[in-house]
């Protein structure tokens, strides 16, 4: 089986139907990442502007990765900005200066504990994004600083303060417990 690098390649030596592969592979986790932190509906929408964006820019991918799905994520977390920057004033949205957050609406849609969904909320955007790259788009820490545009050794310091900040949280130690308990049940 051809990797992503391989047939995003061919795509540019116009095999149309390589790129369409690359589409096929990685859609459902592109839709989801979308879903998680937009809503469904807007996902719908976005999903294929994140498609036509990586397409446009497939020349600039490092085919020295062969998995494209961390490149991908990139590409759909600048269409999200795009999203949220094109988005009426009186939309409620995060302030957009420089260190604007995203967040605090996709934290409210984040399924657990309250302690859980307030320790989270308490992270710092970067920390937050790593995270959730980690956990559930299931991503090597390597590869979510790939799809960040930030160096390893950051990404790896992200995890480890937002590992570390949620289990000093308030409530953080009783919802563990109660999550042992009910895997050693079973």
């Amino acid at each position: 089986m051809a990797s992503d690098a391989e047939l995003i390649g061919w795509s540019l030596t116009g095999d149309g139907e390589a790129f369409v592969e690359v589409v096929r592979r990685h859609e459902a986790a592109v839709g989801a990442y979308l879903a998680r932190r937009a809503g469904r509906e807007v996902a719908k929408d976005l999903l294929s502007e994140v498609w036509l964006a990586a397409f446009g820019s497939r020349g600039a991918y490092d085919r020295a990765f062969p998995d494209a799905r961390p490149w991908l994520f990139g590409v759909a977390r600048n269409t999200l900005r795009r999203h949220w920057r094109s988005l009426p004033a009186e939309e409620p949205l995060p302030a957009m200066a420089d260190g604007w957050d995203p967040w605090p609406g996709v934290d409210e849609r984040i399924d657990g504990a309250a302690a859980l969904r307030i320790a989270v909320m308490g992270l710092r955007p970067a920390e937050r994004e790593v995270l959730t790259l980690v956990v559930w788009e299931d991503l090597s820490v390597a590869d979510a600083a790939r799809a960040l545009g930030i160096p390893a050794g950051s990404a790896y310091r992200y995890l480890h303060q937002a590992r570390l900040t949620l289990r000093r949280a308030p409530g953080m130690l009783d919802l563990l417990t109660d999550l042992n308990t009910v895997k050693d049940s079973k």
